[in-house]
């Protein structure tokens, strides 16, 4: 019900505004004034490969639209957790009750830009599903740039699907794999294929993770194995009036919840799921460390994830917990890419090491991890979180991963190249989307390379870019 009425909450806002744009009211970008974008999405939390994602999209668009005549604002539900972050960019306070928020801002905008990965999907939060939905129907409703960059679809609920369906076909959705572009195209949305944002991330030097991997008791020898597992099994989020009454009243369900009227799924089922899980990395992990010195670490990327680091932790004597509350995306990616091997549940996890070169295989919740891994060519570097022989499969893995490592991070490198390229068309697309829809605006002219639809990219994707280069199947791929 709750659902319900936040999805009729914020359609009727939509309806509104266009009903308002029909009447003459809101006002388009005119000739010489700057492009006011507002960038939607999931920052705030201290996830770290969300803000990993908008950090890059803001250096892409700004690059390829020209910093002099563009004006970003993008949201954060805590400022002092984007602190530092997403520079020259205005921050503006989502609120946890955000309709009248959205109603508000994105008229105010002449355009957005939603850059929540898993845009369209209820595997997480219909409560944020929604707001993508809401911010990109807003826009389109008063005629405004309306794009998705870098998205992915999967599963909704019936009532969601339909209001993607409804409210998003005016937008154009760039999605980062092919399954989630059939999706959407199903729904009648226009979409483009593109690939996530955060190939293009750069992190502090390689000085700076060594050093925090020796603070945390690293002897600069032995390889280092990162685990990023997670709580796989207390989404999604679903806002509950009646637990939120229970939880100021009577103090139930403080455990399971989130924020505010927000709650995780919990109860006796989630717990054993859990435990499973949890004893399955542990346990490989343990019997891997047997077999081969490695230095485990525990990295929680997003701030929830720091129990499930701790829990595996508790099992592996020694073993250090570094999370994204204790350091920022600069200080954690520089401390993944200086790691050999990673077996990781978060997929910003696996992307962000990857131009480092770290030899990865991922525990799945969703199809993220599966489409990735399918891409690099690496099925059997995968498995799924609630895999009864979680386990010794996990082990398996880890044996391969260390014996194929070297065939395993060429393969990365071939893909981070390939997806560079991809990035930049998505480049090409934001171009075309917007001369549609504001012909006037002053875009660049002339022949341009890949890499002018890219920001300045770092000496080191510079050197993987020129040691792929070569290969035609990079040339295709950027082509297709």
């Amino acid at each position: 019900m709750t659902d319900f009425l936040l999805v009729a909450w914020v359609s009727a806002l939509i309806e509104i505004t266009r009903i308002g744009w029909v009447c003459g009211l809101g006002r388009r970008w005119t000739p010489g004034e700057k492009l006011k974008l507002l960038f939607a999405g999931y920052n705030g939390t201290r996830n770290t490969g969300a803000d990993v994602r908008v950090e890059e999209m803001l250096r892409q668009v700004r690059h390829v639209l020209g910093a002099e005549h563009v004006d970003f604002s993008v949201m954060t539900q805590n400022f002092e957790r984007t602190r530092g972050y997403f520079a020259g960019t205005r921050q503006v306070h989502l609120p946890d009750v955000y309709p009248p928020f959205l109603f508000r801002e994105v008229r105010a905008n002449h355009g957005v830009i939603a850059c929540e990965g898993s845009m369209f999907k209820s595997k997480f939060a219909n409560a944020l599903t929604t707001m993508m939905i809401g911010s990109l129907g807003i826009a389109s409703a008063e005629n405004k740039l309306s794009l998705g960059y870098g998205a992915e679809a999967g599963h909704m609920d019936a009532l969601l699907e339909r209001m993607c369906a409804r409210y998003v076909r005016d937008s154009l959705i760039i999605t980062r794999n092919p399954e989630s572009q059939t999706l959407l195209s199903r729904l009648g949305i226009p979409t483009e294929l593109g690939t996530d944002t955060a190939w293009t991330f750069e992190p502090h030097p390689p000085e700076y993770g060594r050093q925090a991997l020796r603070a945390a008791g690293w002897d600069e020898k032995t390889p280092v194995l990162v685990l990023c597992p997670i709580h796989p099994f207390w989404w999604p989020v679903k806002a509950s009036i009646a637990k939120y009454l229970a939880r100021v009243t009577t103090g139930a369900f403080q455990d399971s919840q989130y924020r505010t009227v927000y709650f995780h799924e919990s109860g006796a089922e989630v717990d054993a799921k859990y435990r499973h899980y949890i004893s399955a990395f542990a346990r490989a992990t343990a019997a891997f460390r047997e077999r081969h010195n490695v230095f485990p670490v525990l990295v929680a990327m997003e701030r929830l994830d720091a129990r499930a680091c701790r829990d595996v932790a508790a099992q592996l004597p020694g073993a250090p917990v570094l999370t994204s509350d204790d350091y920022d995306m600069f200080q954690l990616v520089s401390i993944l890419r200086q790691c050999s091997l990673m077996v990781s549940s978060r997929y910003h996890g696996i992307v962000t090491s990857m131009p480092g070169l770290v030899a990865s295989a991922g525990v799945t919740m969703d199809e993220r991890i599966r489409n990735l891994m399918t891409e690099r060519g690496h099925q059997h570097l995968f498995l799924t979180v609630d895999d009864p022989q979680l386990e010794p499969k996990l082990l398996a893995v880890l044996e391969r991963l260390h014996a194929e490592q070297d065939t395993v991070r060429e393969g990365i490198a071939r893909t981070v190249v390939r997806n560079l390229k991809v990035m930049a068309r998505m480049g090409v697309f934001l171009e075309d989307a917007v001369r549609r829809q504001y012909p006037e605006f002053p875009l660049r002219s002339g022949v341009l390379r890949w890499e002018d639809y890219l920001p300045p990219l770092s000496p080191n994707l510079r050197a993987l870019a020129e040691r792929c280069d070569s290969a035609p199947e990079l040339a295709r791929a950027a082509q297709s």
